[in-house]
């Protein structure tokens, strides 16, 4: 009889231990962020959030999953139809949103977009063939130009820059629309002449375009250029370093953004505190994932390039870190 209690009692234990964590697993929040082309920033940027939020799963119940895609705008359009439940993006297009602009949702303002925090500076950049004669921005003209696939923050910014200048796609022999995994491939194959890309340096894609075949960086720096960032509150001047890539031994200007991590209104607070709470802990793990996170701090992560009021549970917890003292949207 002992030994038939034991067994109902050890039975009764396993049921219990197992309907314990049956109840746990359907508890869980299962989230996905949107990121960007694998050959990108955003893509690595997002697999390592995931990794430092699912680590701490079994504590907060939150899992998550990062999901390439096309860019920034393409994250947009997934955050705002629900399809994700965070993105990231470029400043300059979470600030347009915020605003809203024709090319998004027919200019009606995401006004459920919420901020969380910014990430890694992101410079826009210009490689062109060393034997394409190409020397400055405004030597594209004429040239077969990859300018992004549709849905990317760099095809998008590129755009507002050529309406700036008066350009329009006949201002190039050719446009490619081809997305940032491809474009290194069919720079030294010849097929374009000088890809355009808004990343965070070094990527791999320019590194390769710089290493498999003789390529340089083209300055974005003439005046009329810099009376446009001047003038745009969405861009601030920047600088890709001296000799980051091969063939490049000097300081090449351009102008910059910021990678953001946004999300909307309706995400649960205690779902958006896990995500801040991961990456803010474990930020010196989030740098070592590359070269460009290094220059990650807590103060501009929290405070700078965003546009959109910040979601409550990440000014709560900013508030409680002592990061800053945020005004109420």
């Amino acid at each position: 009889m002992q030994v038939i209690n034991r067994v109902i009692r050890g039975g009764i234990g396993l049921f219990y231990v197992l309907a314990t964590s049956l109840t746990m697993a359907r508890a869980e929040d299962y989230i996905t962020i949107a990121t960007g082309s694998t050959s990108g920033l955003y893509y690595p940027m997002g697999t390592t959030m995931c990794r430092l939020i699912n680590k701490g799963r079994y504590r907060h119940g939150v899992r998550c999953r990062a999901e390439p895609s096309q860019g920034s705008l393409a994250n947009l359009q997934a955050l705002r139809g629900g399809r994700v439940d965070f993105a990231i993006l470029q400043s300059d297009w979470q600030a347009q949103a915020t605003d809203g602009v024709a090319g998004l949702a027919d200019g009606t303002p995401f006004s459920d977009l919420r901020s969380v925090l910014s990430l890694h500076a992101e410079v826009f950049t210009v490689v062109a063939r060393k034997d394409s004669g190409i020397e400055t921005f405004s030597d594209l003209r004429g040239h077969r130009v990859n300018i992004g696939n549709p849905g990317s923050g760099q095809r998008a910014t590129m755009e507002v820059l050529m309406q700036d200048l008066g350009w329009s796609r006949d201002s190039f022999s050719e446009v490619h629309d081809l997305p940032a995994e491809a474009q290194s491939a069919a720079l030294c194959a010849g097929e374009i002449d000088a890809m355009v890309f808004v990343v965070g340096p070094p990527p791999a894609s320019i590194e390769e375009a710089t290493t498999a075949c003789d390529s340089i960086l083209v300055s974005v720096n003439e005046p009329r250029i810099r009376a446009f960032i001047s003038a745009d509150r969405h861009f601030d001047f920047a600088q890709i370093p001296a000799r980051l890539y091969r063939g490049n031994p000097d300081p090449v200007r351009s102008f910059g953004v910021a990678a953001t991590l946004v999300t909307t209104r309706q995400a649960k607070p205690k779902v958006v505190e896990a995500v801040v709470k991961a990456v803010f802990t474990n930020l010196n793990e989030l740098r070592q994932a590359h070269p460009a996170f290094r220059a990650l701090t807590p103060e501009v992560m929290a405070q700078d390039y965003q546009t959109a009021p910040q979601h409550r549970a990440a000014r709560a917890y900013y508030r409680s870190e002592s990061l800053f003292e945020p005004e109420s949207p």
